[in-house]
């Protein structure tokens, strides 16, 4: 009877011990079944992030004024890189700056510099590295200040001419008109809209900096962040 008992009791325990391995095993499986279908959702808004042409996507998220600077930057070694490393154009690479939060304002012209560009130095605390002034020009898109600022003299101009799309932050430039208008200037709604109809080239608005980034790495976009 001993012996009996014992035997039995050693053909539950292993009986246990194999359905325990196996719902462990099963745990697993199931989780990888879920995270393999699941496909993130698509929005007609997000649309032009998969027209942009390309072999390899990026995204670069920008959010400071030196955060700017850098992104032009970083565009400019990538187009180098690529080309002298894998021989690959320029026109292959889809390329994305994103200028949100505080680097917003580097996605607005020349025109809308010489209104406010007071107003964003005391946003910012940018200024112009030669006057200590605050700047009456994009200054990110000026071929005279080579080393002083972050993009080493690469400009908004010349990356936009390699293929570089800008996407400038919408809730930023609505808080932007809002710190503008005041006593005895526009109203919120007329500055924004100047804003808007001011952008830089080859640019549009997005909802918000943060969304856009967060959407382009569902669209295949690998992600940079500068500053």
């Amino acid at each position: 009877m001993s012996r009996e008992m014992k035997t039995r009791r050693s053909l539950i325990a292993g009986l246990g011990a194999a359905v325990a391995a196996s719902a462990a095993g099963a745990r697993p499986a199931s989780a990888q079944t879920q995270a393999a279908a699941f496909r993130p959702a698509r929005h007609q808004q997000d649309s032009w992030l998969d027209s942009v042409p390309g072999t390899h996507r990026i995204f670069i998220d920008a959010a400071t004024p030196n955060g700017a600077g850098e992104a032009f930057l970083y565009a400019n070694n990538l187009y180098t890189a690529n080309k002298a490393a894998y021989s690959i154009n320029e026109s292959d690479l889809a390329m994305v700056i994103c200028l949100r939060h505080f680097a917003t304002i580097f996605g607005y012209n020349d025109a809308i510099w010489a209104k406010y560009g007071k107003a964003f130095s005391d946003m910012t605390q940018f200024t112009d590295p030669k006057t200590k002034q605050a700047p009456s020009t994009n200054l990110y898109n000026s071929t005279t200040y080579g080393m002083s600022l972050p993009n080493l003299g690469n400009t908004i101009d010349a990356q936009r001419a390699r293929g570089t799309r800008f996407a400038i932050c919408d809730a930023a430039t609505h808080f932007i008109a809002t710190q503008l208008a005041g006593p005895g200037a526009a109203t919120a709604d007329a500055i924004y809209k100047d804003l808007v109809a001011n952008i830089i080239p080859n640019s549009r608005m997005v909802s918000a900096g943060v969304v856009a980034v967060t959407r382009s790495q569902e669209y295949g976009y690998s992600l940079l962040y500068a500053g």
